[in-house]
């Protein structure tokens, strides 16, 4: 049973669709990007280079002395006043540079541009680096994004009317007359286990303290018919009569019940004796599951009670279920199972199980 509406879960679920569709939009729009700007360079770099007779008189010495037809053992130097005069020899090293730069005259360049193009430039990792940073930046905020709507979707939780019942029994329980009678045992309103009464409730009437049988005449949060649970008020000092409309005086009644049906009572007989009546814990058999020890203690006046306390998680399953059975009288087998699992897991409204018997008590009527 979920608190949540439906449509909630499924506006949460269109937004998230939207937001992955505007992230692979940004995507695809980063990558025209990259496309486009690769095109762009390919583009420059073919463009063919400037001649160096178009440079003008700024253009370097030797530039200029390409355009001559030298010969490769001696240079002619004019001076100033016109006369020539012959130059030393060059070097070879000279040769070969000067070689060189003939034979990448400025026409030569052109054809050799013509007839096979200019090798493109090295590619580097620049452009990849840009595209990579764009799509940080525009799918980073997207995932953020995803991942608010998902840490704020509402997760499994207990009906609502758990917690309304929560706060119920931490009232209820301050009446110090819960417990058993003459044994003290208070396996209701104990710290760790007190959640048997609100799963008692709801598997029994959904937690509504107006709850009402007409073919059973049962009514409140327990499954005890008002004249019962008048008779067992009488003991817990109310300021009132017993209501079992009263949230607060049947959840009272429910874990007086409880502990009785656990630990046993000495009620008073009509003859004035006191009579033992054995509670679950009286029986070895019972102490051995519950405890993994069949011991049991007994003293004069008082029920026998398992030598060993209860502590186990699955010893407190197998309590919770043998209660269930005596408290909802002829309840089947699973209902006391689906109430231990209940029970065991009062911190965990996900759990598989949990769900499972959630959803089955929703689709369900309470039985009286």
């Amino acid at each position: 049973m979920s608190t949540y509406p439906d449509h909630i879960l499924r506006v949460g679920s269109e937004q998230l669709a939207e937001l992955k569709r505007k992230a692979a939009e940004f995507e695809r729009q980063l990558w025209d990007a990259h496309e486009s700007l690769e095109q762009e360079i390919e583009q420059t770099a073919f463009l063919p280079e400037v001649p160096m007779d178009d440079v003008g008189p700024e253009a370097p010495v030797d530039s200029q002395q390409q355009s001559f037809r030298w010969t490769a053992e001696q240079e002619t130097v004019r001076d100033t006043d016109g006369q020539s005069q012959v130059a030393v020899a060059q070097a070879p090293s000279d040769l070969a540079a000067d070689a060189a730069r003939r034979s990448k005259s400025p026409e030569e360049r052109t054809a050799r541009l013509i007839d096979h193009g200019r090798r493109p430039p090295k590619r580097t990792h620049r452009s990849r680096r840009i595209v990579l940073i764009g799509l940080a930046a525009a799918v980073g905020p997207v995932l953020l994004a995803v991942l608010v709507i998902d840490l704020s979707r509402p997760g499994p939780s207990w009906p609502s009317g758990v917690a309304t019942v929560q706060r119920q029994i931490a009232i209820a329980c301050r009446n110090p007359d819960v417990r058993s009678e003459p044994s003290q045992v208070n396996f209701a309103c104990g710290k760790s286990t007190r959640q048997i009464l609100w799963v008692f409730s709801l598997m029994t009437s959904g937690n509504n303290p107006n709850f009402a049988s007409i073919r059973t005449g049962r009514q409140g949060l327990e499954p005890i018919k008002p004249s019962v649970g008048g008779q067992v008020a009488w003991s817990l000092n109310l300021h009132h009569p017993y209501s079992p409309a009263n949230p607060i005086d049947s959840l009272q009644v429910a874990a007086r019940a409880i502990n009785n049906i656990i630990a046993g009572a000495t009620m008073t007989a009509a003859t004035g004796k006191p009579i033992v009546q054995p509670g679950l814990e009286s029986v070895p058999a019972n102490c051995a599951r519950y405890t993994g020890s069949g011991a049991v203690t007994s003293r004069d006046g008082y029920p026998p009670l398992c030598a060993k306390p209860i502590t186990s998680k699955a010893g407190q399953g197998y309590l919770v279920a043998d209660v269930f059975r005596k408290w909802m009288v002829g309840a089947p087998p699973s209902a006391a199972q689906d109430a231990a699992v209940l029970f065991q897991n009062p911190d965990d409204p996900g759990n598989p199980q949990v769900r499972a018997i959630l959803g089955s008590l929703s689709r369900s009527k309470l039985s009286g």
